[in-house]
């Protein structure tokens, strides 16, 4: 009887046991999944946190390169620690003194002929720089299209930012060819009528001339000209009518 009763009770303490270790088994799987979600929700504030905190580092306003600063915006007075601005507001000029390109404004009936890669020489009137055509702009503003030019030489001291400068594109190059400075009424491949001055400098002929490729200051002849011939290359519409005229 006694056996019995121990094997009955081990049975039982056994089916204890067994609901026991399946109890443990469900309340580990449920504190698995309730840390999961503790650690889901621990990812999403950090997350806000990290959006948050890279807010206010926008707030501080930087320039994407290191330079001096230009100009403030008008009046000339800096934005209030604090103030609201709109987005595309110029809060200020900065510039990069030892990398600089040259704008150069070329009439829209000559940008025709320029290309990407081109040479070009920049005139800052305390030097000559070499450079090369970087960028044409689509647009035309006032009868001309800006071209950004590349500066491959070194920079003189006296270069600024915003520095009027001179340039000049190498389109083309001509060898051996006959040419005289541009007159006013000149255009490329064109036959006009000149005056031409007689070897004694008194007198003028009128001279019909035939012109090819010009560039800016310069212009070749084709035909009616020899070399060492001089003519007149101002207006002279008002003598028209005459063939010869006398110079005083």
């Amino acid at each position: 009887m006694d056996a019995k009763i121990s094997a009955v009770k081990a049975e039982e303490l056994g089916n204890r046991n067994s609901i026991e270790q399946q109890r443990l088994s469900i309340n580990g799987t449920a504190e698995d999944s309730q840390l999961s979600a503790q650690k889901v929700k621990i990812d999403q504030m950090r997350a806000d946190y990290d959006l948050k905190k890279s807010r206010v580092e926008e707030l501080k306003v930087r320039a994407g390169f290191d330079g001096m600063l230009q100009q403030l915006p008008d009046p000339l007075k800096p934005v209030e620690v604090g103030q609201q601005v709109t987005a595309g507001t110029p809060l200020g000029k900065v510039a990069q003194p030892s990398k600089l390109k040259a704008e150069l404004k070329i009439a829209e009936t000559q940008v025709k002929d320029i290309t990407i890669g081109l040479p070009a020489v920049v005139d800052t009137r305390n030097g000559l720089i070499d450079g090369h055509v970087s960028r044409i702009d689509p647009s035309i503003i006032s009868g001309t299209v800006t071209v950004d030019v590349s500066l491959d030489g070194k920079l003189p001291g006296a270069a600024r930012p915003d520095l009027s400068v001179d340039g000049t594109i190498q389109i083309e190059k001509l060898d051996n060819v006959l040419y005289v400075g541009k007159p006013v009424f000149g255009q490329e491949n064109a036959t006009v009528q000149i005056f031409k001055i007689d070897p004694d400098g008194k007198y003028a002929q009128k001279t019909k001339v035939t012109f090819g490729r010009s560039s800016v200051n310069t212009i070749e002849i084709k035909s009616g000209l020899q070399p060492g011939d001089r003519v007149i290359l101002s207006d002279m519409s008002q003598y028209d009518a005459y063939d010869r005229i006398r110079l005083n």
